[in-house]
């Protein structure tokens, strides 16, 4: 296991396919790797989240200004359900990433649209009272909504994980993750799929053989920026 300041790491890849590169690799890929079992089809799952950020929109600028160290939080749920409900908090470091997790209620969701973060308050998970001091102190707040479909295979032996995230789409008129009258504008080019790659310490040969990733680009795709900065086209924040 990989280690950075004491906590595990995981090599993360993204990649940008044209959509004749996402089909021949979709096909390899699902003849030898083994579908996600959250899928609800061929096709994957939806994810949609919502990023927060403080005044000075440093999660958005870190990102652009390439900084090593950061970190951004999200509330993220699937298939547009309430039945689960995440907390998340991504950290980055260069090209590793660790990432930790904890379940929400609905009614704390609805507390923290509603901008009271009292029920975040020593819950016993250390994530929440963090989260909840970036609200009450740092002045967190949301600031964008991502959606997508995202079909992901998993690879045992280095702990490999493959997704194709299609759709992507940006949140321009609410922060409301459940909201029926939300509006969502598509921000990539139709014949455009993001590729992520992660693994722990090493990627097995076998899917080295499989991607053949020295073939695309590295990119350093972010949804949130890319969706944020869509949503500031719409309304100056």
């Amino acid at each position: 296991m990989m280690y950075f300041e004491n906590k595990k790491v995981r090599n993360e890849l993204k990649f940008y396919l044209h959509l004749h590169e996402y089909i021949s690799l979709r096909s390899k890929t699902s003849a030898m790797l083994e579908l996600d079992k959250h899928s609800l089809t061929d096709e994957g799952y939806g994810i949609r989240s919502l990023y927060f950020d403080g005044m000075h929109a440093h999660s958005l600028y870190d990102k652009n200004d390439g900084i090593f160290n950061r970190e951004k939080y999200r509330i993220r749920v699937y298939n547009e359900s309430d039945a689960v409900i995440k907390l998340e908090r991504k950290s980055k470091y260069g090209s590793y990433i660790h990432k930790e997790s904890v379940p929400l209620t609905k009614l704390q969701y609805e507390d923290i649209l509603k901008g009271s973060f009292e029920s975040l308050y020593q819950t016993g998970y250390p994530l929440l009272d963090d989260f909840h001091h970036a609200l009450a102190y740092r002045n967190f707040r949301p600031s964008a909504i991502t959606d997508y479909t995202r079909e992901a295979y998993i690879y045992g032996p280095g702990n490999v994980r493959i997704t194709f995230d299609k759709r992507l789409a940006a949140g321009v008129n609410s922060t409301d993750l459940f909201s029926e009258s939300l509006i969502l504008e598509e921000v990539l080019p139709v014949e455009q799929t993001v590729l992520e790659v992660k693994f722990d310490e090493f990627l097995p040969v076998q899917v080295q053989r499989l991607l053949q990733v020295n073939r695309f680009a590295r990119s350093a795709i972010s949804k949130f920026v890319i969706c944020k900065e869509a949503g500031m086209l719409h309304f100056k924040q």
